[in-house]
């Protein structure tokens, strides 16, 4: 199975400068695994190495990719859909062919959270976030939780639902940044973690490593989550709107903590390390995990191809 998975990295540029750290991980990691193959002709993906970052514009992507088309054969006999690239920050629109056929048929692995409309669920994949915290090794086993909530400073950002939260004594939440112990403890003591969806839920996987289920606060659907070929999201983390307030989060999460709290704990606890990036990738760890949803990605179908001008 995805122990034969073979990728073919195309020559890269000389210098490589990525967006973020867990990019730059990813990259280095998927290089040295044994996932590289030296023959195109036995790989099942090909590998775009080249940073498409936030200052590239679609003009560029296209220059790129039209280097590939004619200086290889591969891209040609799929239209890049057996092809993969690395981007956070998405790829631009563009009218040029060479942009539309990487936008469309190739598989861009992104940064969690995605860059609103760059990101095409049904084939694109999301790095778990990098963690900068983990909770110690041990068994989940039960813990006694001084909030129902906590929400670290910026976690939320919507004034009215902050104000409420800020006056109700159920809930830790913090004006200013706190220090590294002090997060750790609250992580720790809390049965949630409140999150707005928007860049600060990238702390989502430290969250989960300490067994407090993350509350993501949202008004649409969200189809960007890490590993969503793989994890069953509805049983690691709670989803609630924005517009009906604190009154009806609390509502809703009180049904929780009397149903399923403590199978969601464990659950969140679990799926956790499959967030870990480890400077030497272990097996089932966050690396392991976006391979195999690459894996997932091997048998493509291309869309139709047409006249270009």
């Amino acid at each position: 199975m995805i122990q034969n998975f073979k990728i073919y990295a195309y020559p890269p540029p000389e210098t490589l400068s990525f967006d973020s750290q867990v990019e730059s991980l990813f990259y280095s990691s998927l290089i040295l695994s044994h996932f590289i193959t030296q023959n195109p002709e036995e790989a099942h993906l090909f590998f775009i190495p080249f940073s498409f970052h936030s200052g590239l514009s679609p003009r560029a992507a296209a220059y790129v990719v039209g280097n590939y088309r004619t200086e290889f054969i591969y891209w040609n006999r799929t239209l890049g859909a057996d092809h993969f690239f690395l981007s956070c920050s998405g790829i631009g629109h563009g009218a040029d062919r060479n942009v539309v056929e990487l936008k469309k048929n190739s598989v861009q692995v992104s940064c969690f959270p995605t860059t609103a409309g760059l990101f095409i669920p049904h084939k694109d994949v999301s790095l778990p976030p990098l963690a900068n915290v983990h909770a110690p090794v041990h068994a989940p086993g039960s813990k006694s939780s001084s909030y129902l909530g906590y929400v670290r400073y910026n976690w939320v950002k919507e004034s009215n639902i902050m104000e409420q939260l800020l006056a109700d004594p159920e809930f830790e939440v913090e004006s200013e940044p706190s220090d590294q112990l002090t997060y750790e403890e609250r992580l720790a003591g809390s049965k949630f973690c409140l999150f707005e969806y928007g860049p600060e839920i990238s702390a989502i996987g430290e969250a989960m490593s300490f067994g407090c289920v993350p509350v993501v606060i949202t008004d649409r659907p969200i189809q960007d989550l890490p590993l969503m070929d793989l994890l069953a999201w509805q049983q690691i983390a709670v989803f609630v709107g924005s517009s009906s307030g604190v009154n009806e989060i609390k509502r809703v999460l009180g049904r929780v903590v009397v149903e399923e709290h403590e199978d969601m704990r464990e659950s969140t606890a679990v799926a956790s390390k499959h967030f870990v990036w480890n400077d030497t990738p272990q097996p089932f760890d966050a690396f392991h995990m976006v391979m195999y949803q690459l894996w997932l990605r091997r048998h493509t179908i291309r869309y139709a191809e047409r006249e270009w001008a």
